[in-house]
Formats: structure tokens, C-alpha cells, sequence
């Protein structure tokens, strides 16, 4: 029998799989790999996390069903850090909930505002569960081009407003972005807020890279301006601040009605993440939080080191102010073959791989994404590697001109 599935037909094919399968398939060839592809977190979990986790664990009593929306002193935690970090006040029975992860409290939030057809405004590029958490909903997404500057992506607003039918119920902002690395200021903020009173518009913020910035301006909150509880709710996450990927911890904060969509939804789906998790999460929300300015540090010197070595190797790539992601153009030479091409071609003959732009959307093009995920010597390895590759970039390209794998792709990736 031939199943056809709605919600999965809507899904394109996945733009990373052709890389990802070509990378497997060198490291089985035994080839040393670059990984810049994913953003996974390599740095160990602080200790004192670690140890609150390894300290619940060992109380059979927390080994029982959890709370969904989190342990009450998971919420205070997180309403505590909205307080210090950005002065603004929650009430963690009503407006705070605790995700597994901010992906999964974006994509079930997702589930519990959309009617089928409704209009969502997502950005794009953007990272794949903006727009694919709405489409899995049943919505029809209008992508708004991020563009250079703030005032381009309002004007984009104010474009997709005039011209949706019927007008949007919901937009999601990401910033500090992934892909792009892009920060606003509260100003933009306030512009959003005021956008989404005067069109009766919904307003997912997701702010996962928070703590990752790296000059003297921390990125601001939505919820800071005057009257955003009435129209956002902001996604956050522990999985980068404290390097915590694979705990799955994230929230949302802010509109009460939208938070008690999310609590009913969650409610039928889980249990909320494993007691002991939740515990060794409080700790590091009320803990200390030199643990977070080490890890910003390592992300600051590693953009550092990535941004210089690059830029020797002859692929200039601008300096990110926040995020663990820098977002490279394409280098000239190999501009025109877009970022999948490229990224199949660096990982062929350079040992490096990377997220390709187009995962992120068509505006995400001409650029891939280069996760800070390794050690300094190991960018400097790919650098060299870099130099090596662009130096031979007419006779790489005169091969793919021509429709044929070298010898030393054939070497490489198998090919026959």
C-alpha cells in the first residue's frame, strides 16, 4: 500500500541530508573531519550541575512521573532570571512554562495557536522550526526576508501585512539569529510590539542566544517593552548558556493566555522533562554564573580565531557579534554553484564541513553557517585546509564545469 501523510508531503526534502550523508561516508573511509555543521555544543556541563543532577538522581522518589509545565522551582528560577537579567517581572504559576527545549515548546505553542490556513510571518533565513513548526500546524507561512538592517525586516512586516489574505495571527522574531548572528536593540522591539498591537498579531520571540554575545551591549528582551506581555511569548534556553544540548531544558515566558494554550497542549503530550534534570536546571539558574562567562569567553576566542585564520586562508568572513554561529558569504570564486554545492565541495576537498545557507531558507543562499564547535587548533587545521582549497579553486571548478569527479574527489568520497 502507498501512504501518502499530509503534514509530511508538506515538508521539503531535508537540505542537509546530502552533506550529512557525504560526511558519514568520509569518516568511514577513515577521513578526519572538520564539523562546523551542527550547532552542538562541545564544552562539558559545569560541574555543579553535573553534581545537583547526580545528587536528585540518586532519590528514588524523583524517579516518578514530573511535572509537565516544571517543577515550581524550576519556574521561580527562570522568573528570578528575568527579573536580574532584564527587570521585568513574571508570574511563574501563569506566565512561565518549562519546554524540552525551545524547539519543542516552539513547535507545540505552534500546534496550539494555529487554525488551518492561517497566515504566519517567519523570517528567512531562519532556523527550520520557525517555519516548519506553523507548516507541520497546518498554517500557509509568508517569508519575510531578514535584508541588512532592522528597518529593511519592518518594512518587510509592513509589506506581507498589506498583501496576506486573510492578514497574519502570527509572526516569529529570532534574535540574536540563527543562521545570520544578527542583534537589535530594544528600540527595534518597540516597533515590533507597536506592529503587532495595531494588526492584532501574535508574537513568538525566540531569544535561545541570550548569553552568547560578544561586546558590552547583552542582547534585549521583548518582554522589556511596555505593553509586550499582551502580544509575546519568548522562547529561552539553557542548552548554549550553560552548555546543556542534550539535557533539553528551555521555556516560555510571557503572554499568560498563550502560555496556558502551550500548559493544556503539553498536557496531553508529556510528562515534562525527567525530575532530576529539572532540579540540576534550578541549580544552574540560581547557581553561579561565572560557569556562563567562561563559556561565552571560549565561543568570543574561537569567532576570534576563526574570523583571523579565515581571513589569511582568503575567505573573508564577517566577525559575529553574538551567537556560537558565523554566517560566511560564499567566497567568490564558487558563488554562483549556491551554499549546497559549495558545502558538498568543501567537504570533499578541504575536510571541512558546514551548514549550507539554503537550509534556512532561499535567502540563506548565498551564505552556509560555520558553528563554533571546535578547538582553536582544529580551526586553524581547517584554515589551512580552506587555503589549500581556494588555491585550487579554477581547477575544482573547470572539474564541475566539466560533470566529473577528479582523482582525488574519486580518492575521497568514493565515487565511481
Amino acid at each position: 500500500m502507498d501512504f501518502e501523510f499530509h503534514r509530511i508531503k508538506r515538508l521539503p526534502p531535508y537540505v542537509f541530508e546530502e552533506v550529512n550523508r557525504l560526511k558519514a561516508q568520509a569518516r568511514a573511509n577513515g577521513r578526519d573531519i572538520i564539523d562546523f555543521g551542527m550547532g552542538n555544543p562541545d564544552m562539558p556541563t559545569p560541574p555543579h550541575i553535573v553534581d545537583k543532577l547526580i545528587e536528585t538522581v540518586r532519590k528514588p522518589r524523583t524517579h516518578r512521573y514530573s511535572a509537565s509545565r516544571g517543577i515550581p522551582g524550576l519556574r521561580r528560577a527562570q522568573a528570578a532570571y528575568y527579573e536580574r537579567r532584564f527587570n521585568v517581572s513574571l508570574n511563574p504559576e501563569t506566565e512561565v512554562i518549562a519546554t524540552l527545549g525551545s524547539k519543542e515548546g516552539l513547535a507545540n505553542l505552534a500546534m496550539a495557536i494555529t487554525t488551518p490556513g492561517d497566515g504566519i510571518l517567519v523570517p528567512n533565513p531562519s532556523y527550520p522550526i520557525h517555519p516548519y513548526g506553523f507548516i507541520i500546524a497546518g498554517a500557509v507561512v509568508r517569508h519575510v526576508q531578514v535584508g541588512e538592517t532592522a528597518e529593511e525586516f519592518i518594512a518587510g512586516l509592513e509589506r506581507a501585512v498589506r498583501h496576506s489574505v486573510p492578514p497574519p495571527t502570527a509572526m516569529v522574531i529570532n534574535f540574536p539569529s540563527n543562521p545570520t548572528a544578527k542583534v537589535v536593540d530594544l528600540a527595534f522591539y518597540e516597533q515590533i510590539v507597536d506592529f503587532a498591537r495595531k494588526h492584532d498579531i501574535i508574537v513568538l520571540s525566540d531569544l535561545a542566544y541570550a548569553e552568547i554575545y560578544f561586546d558590552d551591549n547583552p542582547p534585549p528582551s521583548i518582554l522589556q517593552v511596555p505593553h509586550a506581555k499582551e502580544v509575546a511569548v519568548e522562547f529561552t534556553s539553557l542548552s548554549k548558556t550553560y552548555a546543556m544540548p542534550g539535557w533539553r531544558i528551555g521555556f516560555a515566558a510571557g503572554n499568560a493566555k498563550l502560555i496556558g494554550a502551550l500548559t493544556r497542549i503539553k498536557s496531553y503530550l508529556d510528562y515534562g522533562a525527567f525530575t532530576p534534570i529539572q532540579v540540576a536546571a534550578t541549580a544552574a539558574l540560581n547557581g553561579p554564573q561565572d560557569c556562563v562567562d567562561e563559556i561565552r569567553t571560549i565561543y568570543k576566542t574561537r569567532r576570534d580565531t576563526l574570523v583571523d585564520s579565515m581571513s589569511r586562508a582568503g575567505w573573508e568572513i564577517p566577525s559575529p557579534p553574538a551567537t556560537m554561529f558565523a554566517w560566511a558569504p560564499i567566497p567568490e570564486p564558487f558563488r554562483a554553484l549556491g551554499s549546497l554545492q559549495f558545502s558538498k565541495l568543501l567537504l570533499q576537498h578541504a575536510d571541512v564541513a558546514v551548514a549550507p545557507g539554503l537550509g534556512f531558507g532561499e535567502y540563506g543562499d548565498g551564505h552556509v553557517r560555520i558553528g563554533l564547535v571546535e578547538n582553536e587548533q582544529r580551526i586553524r587545521q581547517a584554515a589551512r585546509n580552506v587555503r589549500r582549497f581556494l588555491s585550487n579553486a579554477e581547477a575544482i571548478l573547470a572539474e564541475c564545469d566539466a560533470g566529473i569527479d577528479s582523482p582525488i574527489l574519486q580518492q575521497r568520497v568514493g565515487s565511481s
